[in-house]
């Protein structure tokens, strides 16, 4: 593909962990990429790795959850590097706690981020796919939409991910869009590191437990995550959409 017809993909939550290594993993595939994150500096180190191997890339702050922020990142985006028709959505955060504890903002700010913040992006972008005649949509869900103890909200958040995809491929797939849904299963990163911390374990105790109850006996990295991603935004997997594809070392659902 040339320098004139190279996709434009964007990348949320792509400061570090899943997101960095999606985004670094799309500009090895050829991709032009939008590294966007809460803090624009955090962003710095994923546009670094991806423009010292050659690749195109630029940092951009938003709050995914505020619609002016998320209209202007996009407008950016458009500006400099061209259109995008590739998004995927990982922007996330961890508000845990058990039901009786959890706060109304401990929810608002899981739903707002996950949820409201895919919904904004998605809707800022997919005119350009429309446009384009083509897109991929990758929307990140988690093995906990299946339910998991401490995470109501994140559960029901990345639950909601799962109907919002398989919505946007019935909307969108006669334009050439396809829109599918990664859920990790346990994948060392920050976020599950701060589990550990919230748990009183520590990392490493913390991952070994973890793999003992996956069947190929270790936790994910990001990597792993990223390769789904790959799959799932090229221009091979355009009769594939709708699906949700579990990356956890096993089944689960």
């Amino acid at each position: 593909m040339s320098t004139t017809e190279q996709r434009v993909a964007v990348v949320t939550g792509a400061a570090r962990g899943i997101g960095a290594a999606t985004a670094v993993r799309l500009a090895e595939e050829g991709r032009a990429v939008a590294v966007i994150d809460l803090d624009e500096a955090a962003c710095k180190d994923t546009v670094e790795k991806i423009t010292a191997a050659g690749g195109r890339a630029i940092a951009v702050g938003a709050d995914v959850s505020d619609e002016a922020q998320v209209e202007a990142a996009v407008a950016r985006v458009v500006a400099e590097l061209g259109a995008p028709t590739i998004l995927v959505n990982n922007a996330g955060v961890l508000r845990d706690n058990l039901l009786f504890k959890m706060s109304a903002s401990d929810w608002d700010t899981v739903l707002n981020v996950h949820l409201r913040g895919s919904f904004l992006v998605t809707k800022a972008v997919q005119k350009h796919m429309v446009d384009a005649g083509f897109g991929r949509i990758v929307n990140l869900s988690s093995s906990s939409a299946l339910g998991n103890r401490g995470q109501a909200n994140y559960s029901a958040a990345k639950a909601g991910l799962q109907g919002f995809t398989k919505t946007l491929a019935f909307e969108l797939g006669k334009f050439g869009i396809t829109a599918n849904a990664v859920a990790p299963g346990f994948i060392a990163t920050d976020m599950t590191a701060a589990t550990a911390a919230r748990i009183g374990m520590g990392f490493e105790e913390f991952k070994a437990a973890a793999a003992t109850q996956i069947p190929v006996a270790r936790v994910g990295v990001p990597d792993d995550i990223a390769n789904a991603i790959a799959f799932f935004t090229g221009e091979a997997a355009g009769f594939v959409s709708g699906q949700v594809l579990y990356v956890a070392g096993g089944p689960l659902n």
